[in-house]
């Protein structure tokens, strides 16, 4: 057999740079919206992307909601209501900031997607009559049918549109580039932000970024955990390749992060562990409100906020008399009854209530037009579901009028992990930031998935928006400046060492080392012994295993970048983890040593940066930002007085 060649140019060696006065990393939802913004401001903008921006990012695939959309013409909610519901529900260990943001500026950039191409309508009235749609607006609505501020969207139409928005306003999108490094100087006394290096994944040419201000539109961490070798090309919402790179080129620059001990059991995850979301029966998210029955048929019923069970599907989706709101059995205004459905009953009281395993979702018990938009407009735009869920099953005969979907796990997971296979989701941790969205480095922004609390597109579309308008005032106050040679030529000499090796360890190797490591000394129950062990482990690996590390092209070149920026991201974890001093129900966070739950003193963020190579603690309030409203209000006359763009 021939060798295969790799197929494009050697570039090694060779270096270009770009400038601009606003440099987006990342281009998802978060990033595409940041260009946008500032190149409608007249800002020359440069996105920087590590796959294909036209379908790259998390929603890349798709997605079929848009939640908090609190400022469309049929909402029955404010942005206050909702956003503080987020804050409170999450008992204030949340980020504020950003939930105000995606509630009043969410609808907004909902309506620029539809001038671009995107889909928000129920155009062709296929669902003309059911009472999830409005038939003056045609706009759809998800979970609560009373309050009206989460809608069901064609959400694969939406980074087609995008893309072709930005070329059009002339941004300069550097597809196949990764991101590997932030540039930074010292300005009296101060870190600003001045750019960025990166390296073409296809060719291994060097990209130096010059900028006057920066957002971070990265991914959220992944694979410190999960990682299976064998299937590197399987996830589910999540790309594989999308691991908090991010995170990890902001902590190695000084950045401040906050909630970072905080990990979360979930099925979402980039690990390359289980197959697509809602590829089994469930009744949560785009399954929700399915009803749910046991192996014998049994229907397992709702419950309403008061214990009553709901006798109808109708009545699932709204709220009961005196009740404001609620968001897919989550957040729920004055709640006085902890069962509020299947899709929150614990496993234990199910089998004490005597349903018997296996469960099933089971649409022939609903009516048409609500079994017709989950089983099609839902799973036909969630991510990564409308060819291996949708078409797949519907060529093999799946019909949801009579057949049902068995649940896999126990209640709405479609794939069960154990304790220690933890991922970050759920109103994870991120940067810390102010009400510009701005880092405790100048010239430097976040949005989306990058920020402490992050949730869905939605919020990513918002921040990255609002995060560049900032960026944009930012600018006018500042020059570009020169980089130091030095920082170039040791990013690049760390780039392009594993390329010397002509044997040693692979990238596959190492990315199953770091999650061994935090499996054994970061799991669910940790204690100051097994995280110090942790943290002398990665030492370890960073001492005897990286000088090894091998590659042979840039694509497994990008692969290994990726593992050392997941050990990085596993330092931040560790050390995170070290700094908070008692267990947290609410950051899902015990430690064996310290078992008090969520004392008093500790009730407060808990920021870490890095400063020549320690960790330093910060603390910050909770509440930290204020009334959302008023503060809102006062940082943005601009936008509210100027049309909203």
């Amino acid at each position: 057999m021939s060798e295969i060649k790799w197929p494009y140019a050697n570039e090694f060696g060779q270096e270009e740079t770009i400038e601009s006065d606003v440099l987006i990393l990342g281009g998802g939802i978060a990033g595409c919206f940041a260009a946008i913004s500032a190149a409608r401001r007249g800002k020359k903008v440069v996105v920087v992307e590590k796959g294909a921006t036209i379908r790259s990012g998390s929603a890349g695939t798709g997605f079929d909601h848009w939640e908090s959309a609190c400022t469309n013409p049929c909402s029955r909610v404010t942005s206050k209501d909702i956003a503080e519901a987020y804050v409170d529900e999450q008992d204030h260990l949340s980020n504020g900031i950003m939930h105000y943001i995606t509630c009043e500026e969410g609808w907004d950039r909902l309506c620029d997607l539809e001038e671009m191409g995107g889909k928000i309508r129920d155009t062709e009235d296929e669902f003309v009559g059911a009472d999830f749609r409005d038939d003056e607006t045609k706009l759809m609505f998800a979970y609560d049918y009373g309050s009206r501020f989460t809608l069901r969207v064609w959400g694969k139409t939406f980074k087609p549109a995008l893309f072709k928005e930005m070329k059009r306003l002339g941004v300069t999108v550097c597809d196949y580039t990764e991101a590997t490094s932030l540039l930074t100087t010292e300005e009296n006394g101060k870190k600003r932000g001045i750019g960025a290096i990166g390296m073409d994944t296809h060719t291994g040419k060097i990209r130096v970024f010059k900028s006057k201000a920066t957002v971070l539109c990265m991914s959220r961490p992944a694979r410190l955990w999960l990682f299976s070798p064998d299937l590197p090309g399987l996830s589910e919402f999540r790309p594989l390749n999308s691991i908090g790179s991010g995170d990890a080129m902001g902590w190695r620059a000084g950045m401040e992060f906050t909630m970072m001990e905080k990990s979360v059991r979930a099925e979402f995850s980039a690990a390359g562990s289980s197959f697509p979301p809602y590829a089994a029966g469930n009744n949560h998210n785009t399954w929700y409100a399915c009803t749910m029955v046991d192996s014998r048929g049994v229907e397992i019923p709702y419950l309403d906020r008061d214990g009553n069970v709901l006798k109808t599907v109708k009545e699932r989706y709204y709220p009961v008399e005196g009740q404001k709101f609620f968001l897919k059995g989550g957040v729920i205004d004055e709640p006085k009854y902890e069962y509020r459905g299947p899709e929150t009953m614990p496993f234990d009281e199910l089998m004490k209530r005597g349903y018997k395993l296996p469960f099933y979702a089971d649409m022939s018990r609903m009516p048409k037009l609500e079994r017709d938009v989950i089983w099609g407009m839902m799973i036909g735009n969630e991510g990564k579901t409308a060819i291996p869920v949708l078409q797949y099953f519907n060529n093999k005969g799946f019909d949801p009028a009579k057949k049902a979907m068995q649940v896999y796990g126990t209640g709405w997971q479609s794939a069960s992990f154990s304790d220690d296979e933890r991922q970050f989701f759920g109103a994870p941790g991120g940067i810390m930031h102010d009400w510009d969205l701005k880092t405790n480095i100048d010239g430097i922004y976040a949005a989306g998935d990058q920020l402490f609390g992050s949730d869905c597109a939605g919020t990513a579309a918002a921040t990255g928006y609002y995060a560049a308008r900032k960026a944009s005032a930012y600018t006018d106050t500042v020059e570009l400046v020169e980089v130091n040679r030095a920082d170039i030529d040791a990013e690049i000499e760390r780039l392009y060492a594993p390329m010397y090796n002509e044997t040693g360890y692979s990238w596959k190797e190492l990315n199953s080392a770091v999650c061994k490591c935090m499996k054994n000394y970061c799991g669910a129950i940790k204690n100051e012994a097994l995280l110090l062990q942790g943290l002398d482990l990665l030492k370890s690996y960073r001492e005897e295993i990286v000088p090894e590390l091998c590659c042979h092209n840039p694509h497994e070149l990008v692969r290994t970048h990726e593992v050392l920026d997941i050990m990085d991201v596993a330092e931040i974890v560790l050390n995170s983890c070290l700094m908070r001093k008692s267990s947290s129900k609410t950051l899902n966070f015990v430690r064996s040593d310290y078992p008090e739950m969520d004392p008093v003193e500790d009730h407060h963020f808990i920021t870490i940066r890095q400063e020549n190579g320690v960790p330093v603690r910060g603390d910050v309030e909770l509440d930290y930002f204020g009334d959302l409203k008023t503060e809102y209000e006062k940082r943005n006359q601009d936008y509210i007085n100027g049309g909203k763009k």
